[in-house]
């Protein structure tokens, strides 16, 4: 498989991967949570895969990098959805993992800026760019519902659990649930932007 071959198969991956990490992140009664949850592992592994096809591809070393560096967020998250954590471990693991994830598509961004324009950059620019938006905003809705657990805990300590207490705690959870939803799905819009990018940027290549 040449350099080309490469990339454009690790960007399908990727978007595969996160296409079906947006769906196991999204709220609904039509699938369990446990279903939901093995949607959300399939779709970081496919989308450390793709990252992983994608570095091999012909590029610079920053590119490689980066691509690596977002793998390596994927490998982190997977492994929050996988391990046997406190709920509080999981969502840390959840943020760090999207914060990677981000950081290494800000490196690709910088890499492709500094570049002799190609077909194919201003897509990859703006899937990348499209996804770091994605990517932050997941980090943000796990880091609200991680402050959500800490804020109950010292409830429960101080005063005990209380029914309204239960209410608040659901309501701040939804919030930050539909904000991984929505950071999941704009993370996919901006994958499949990058693999029209990577495309064209073959096709022109071949």
């Amino acid at each position: 498989m040449d350099g080309e071959s490469k990339s454009i198969v690790g960007s399908v991956i990727v978007s595969i991967g996160t296409i079906t990490a947006a769906i196991g992140s999204t709220p609904t009664n039509y699938l369990k949570t446990s279903v939901r949850d093995d949607l959300s592992v399939i779709g970081n592994v496919l989308q450390a895969t793709g990252n992983g096809i994608d570095a091999e591809a012909d590029g610079t070393l920053l590119r490689a990098v980066g691509k690596e560096i977002t793998a390596s967020g994927n490998v982190v998250v997977f492994s929050g959805l996988i391990l046997d954590l406190r709920k509080e471990s999981s969502y840390k693991l959840f943020v760090v993992g999207n914060l990677l994830q981000a950081l290494g598509l800000g490196v690709n961004v910088g890499e492709a800026i500094e570049l002799t324009p190609f077909p194919g950059q201003s897509e990859n620019i703006v899937g990348s760019i499209t996804q770091i938006i994605g990517n932050t905003m997941q980090a943000i809705g796990w880091s609200e519902a991680l402050e959500s657990i800490r804020e109950n805990e010292n409830k429960q300590k101080k005063f005990g659990y209380f029914y309204d207490d239960h209410l608040e705690s659901s309501d701040d959870q939804s919030e930050s649930e539909l904000l991984v939803a929505t950071g999941s799905w704009i993370q996919a819009i901006g994958s499949v932007i990058s693999v029209i990018g990577a495309i064209k940027e073959g096709t022109e290549a071949n």
